[in-house]
């Protein structure tokens, strides 16, 4: 009889770690399942390249709209690019002097002038970039893309060589300079013996063996002659 509650005991131990053993699994199912459903999010999120070129394209949009009389995407042309570009610069915050003012080609004026404001050429550059893709990207042929017309890049060059001229600035694209390679030293070349000079040597070996062996002579015939003497 007594151990019937010590087989109570031992199930109400089982029973309650199998609920501690569910709520864990539970758990750690629902924090795997929140992640994975939270991956896809994060890897599709535009970058601030994409979230820029839609802003981009949705400005000029709404110009086309505001356009008198209203054009279509299909109808637009270099000319109206260029429009679009100058409409912009009323929102140009780059100052831009004139040549009469007395601070052009200053980089940095002391003093503030009546010179007008205007968009920076790096803005527009990278504004005719984005919308020269988001036309593609649309359903625009490339042959037909009105940012990419030969009048908008001629207006860029020539929009960017007036303010390098009046702001004292060089848009020029330094180059990297490389890293000075190191010259590999050839070898020495080896000594060049002319004939008079290998003639001369062969010489001397010869007097030199000549003079050992008048040498070893002389000491043979002393050697001879004290012991005639002894």
């Amino acid at each position: 009889m007594e151990s019937i509650p010590e087989m109570n005991s031992s199930n109400s131990e089982n029973t309650s770690f199998n609920n501690i053993s569910t709520a864990t699994m539970t758990t750690t199912t629902t924090t795997i399942s929140a992640a994975t459903s939270s991956s896809p999010s994060s890897s599709t999120t535009p970058s601030r390249y994409e979230n820029q070129k839609r802003r981009d394209w949705n400005t000029f949009g709404q110009y086309l709209k505001n356009h008198r009389p209203p054009l279509s995407l299909s109808r637009c042309s270099g000319a109206h690019v260029l429009e679009f570009l100058r409409y912009l610069d009323q929102f140009g915050k780059t100052k831009v002097h004139t040549p009469i003012c007395p601070f052009y080609g200053h980089p940095n004026p002391p003093a503030p002038c009546p010179c007008p404001l205007r968009q920076a050429w790096g803005s527009l550059d990278a504004l005719i970039g984005r919308l020269r893709a988001a036309f593609e990207e649309n359903g625009g042929k490339p042959e037909a893309n009105p940012f990419g017309a030969r009048a908008v890049r001629l207006y860029l060059r020539e929009v960017r060589d007036l303010q390098s001229k009046a702001r004292g600035i060089s848009y020029e694209k330094k180059k990297r300079k490389r890293p000075p390679q190191q010259q590999i030293q050839a070898p020495p070349p080896p000594p060049v013996f002319s004939i008079s000079a290998v003639i001369s040597l062969e010489r001397k070996k010869r007097l030199w063996k000549m003079a050992d062996n008048a040498k070893y002579s002389w000491i043979k015939r002393s050697y001879a002659i004290s012991l005639a003497y002894n």
